[in-house]
């Protein structure tokens, strides 16, 4: 079996935001099988066999694989509408793309909230495409008219939005029963976890940012039913009154939540309910929105979305909310993952945001101890970097700063220097 040493590496603990020196990994069978410290032999591994390769990282830094917490890998184009008149296959193939880039920024694991099918993450699996970890929601649960239902205001009468790729974002239910088998079924065709619609939204033009969505009846039936399939509930929100609604119900992660205050995230803290702010897709709509043909309405409210994601990240902060890391790019955009990480600096310490990303993370989507972490046990899915990221997040934006993504410890990109071949012990 072949194994994998990085030695003389300084490793990011996760648990406590930290940098430790003089460490050595042991990679097996895609896990990590030990992590020592100091001066021993990270080769002599008991009962381990054949091929070994040793990587000297010269005291270069080695994560967990990153893991972003809100995605749409099959957002191809920022135009829900035009999105949902695609044919499927021709979205899945254009996913490829960002599917692939995403890996090679070194984000291992994502959550996917709304649009990816079990097709998609198996096609990933297989090795058809090259991409991250996936957990998906499937199809985002939305009422008529909510932020997920992208008909046109001329479409009265439709009735039916399973005709074509319709409706690839958004599962349009109303009412407690029908919420109920909206939830049974995105469960039933693979989904890893439930998304909701509890507010309004910026990218769709006919609902108050915000306002609120769902009843707290039908909100509390979605929460049941992820329950029952032993997973739970992650919610679109903004306002603090669709935050607190929704977290009162039961789900578990509010997506955005920037209009979120004091009393809001204090509900959140009480309940344990993690916050994912997404700051990034603002600053790159604020950048192409007129060009990509946003209106007027939809640009006013990434506005003023825009210039309170820092604010509440601080409310957050400060009321113990535990709080996550997601990017919600569209198309092109995705480019600018990274800029979640540099956006938080004003308000977070490196340490706190690279939490973020991993452990935090993995604990929200129920993985602690299997990603967001170097300890035996583990997925090895890390990444080597040249340079300190507990001083600024920036390196990640250099080019030549990631020397290695490595996932279920195969390795996506190698520019580390050539490893020394050892003899099997």
């Amino acid at each position: 079996m072949r194994r994998i040493i990085f030695q003389n590496a300084t490793l990011f603990d996760s648990a406590d935001g930290t940098l430790k020196p003089n460490a050595s990994l042991v990679i097996e069978a895609g896990r990590i099988a030990a992590v020592t410290f100091g001066a021993s032999d990270a080769g002599k591994v008991e009962g381990a066999g054949g091929e070994t390769e040793i990587f000297d990282l010269a005291g270069r830094v080695v994560l967990p694989g990153l893991i972003d917490a809100h995605v749409h890998t099959t957002a191809t184009t920022p135009d829900f509408f035009k999105l949902s008149l695609m044919p499927q296959s021709l979205v899945t193939a254009q996913s490829k793309g960002i599917l692939e880039g995403i890996l090679s920024r070194g984000y291992t694991t994502v959550r996917d909230a709304g649009g990816a099918d079990s097709g998609l993450v198996q096609a990933v699996n297989d090795g058809h495409f090259a991409g991250p970890r996936m957990f998906i929601a499937g199809r985002a649960l939305t009422q008529t008219g909510g932020h997920g239902d992208t008909r046109p205001a001329f479409g009265s009468g439709m009735s039916c939005v399973c005709c074509g790729s319709v409706g690839i974002l958004g599962h349009i239910a109303d009412g407690v029963s029908e919420v109920r088998r909206a939830a049974r079924d995105e469960i039933r065709k693979g989904a890893t976890q439930i998304k909701v619609m509890a507010g309004g939204g910026i990218s769709s033009p006919n609902d108050p940012i915000d306002g609120t969505q769902y009843s707290i009846e039908e909100l509390t039936a979605i929460v049941e039913e992820a329950t029952a399939a032993k997973t739970y509930v992650m919610a679109h929100a903004y306002s603090p009154e669709a935050i607190k609604r929704a977290v009162r119900c039961g789900v578990r992660s509010i997506e955005h939540g920037n209009l979120i205050d004091a009393d809001a995230a204090r509900v959140m803290a009480e309940h344990g309910a993690f916050l994912v702010p997404t700051l990034a897709t603002y600053a790159a709509i604020e950048r192409h929105g007129k060009e990509l043909g946003w209106s007027p309405a939809m640009l006013e409210k990434t506005d003023r979305v825009k210039n309170q994601g820092i604010v509440a990240l601080r409310i957050a902060q400060d009321a113990g909310v535990k709080i996550g890391l997601g990017s919600d790019l569209l198309g092109d955009m995705h480019a600018a993952q990274y800029e979640e990480l540099t956006l938080r600096q004003a308000v977070m310490k490196p340490a706190d945001i690279l939490r973020s990303a991993t452990s935090v993370n993995a604990e929200l989507m129920n993985q602690t101890g299997q990603i967001g972490v170097i300890a035996p046990g583990a997925h090895a899915d890390l990444i080597v970097v040249d340079g300190n990221p507990l001083e600024d997040l920036a390196i990640f934006q250099k080019r030549d700063t990631l020397l290695a993504v490595m996932k279920g410890g195969r390795f996506h990109s190698n520019r580390l220097p050539s490893p020394a071949p050892a003899a099997a012990r």
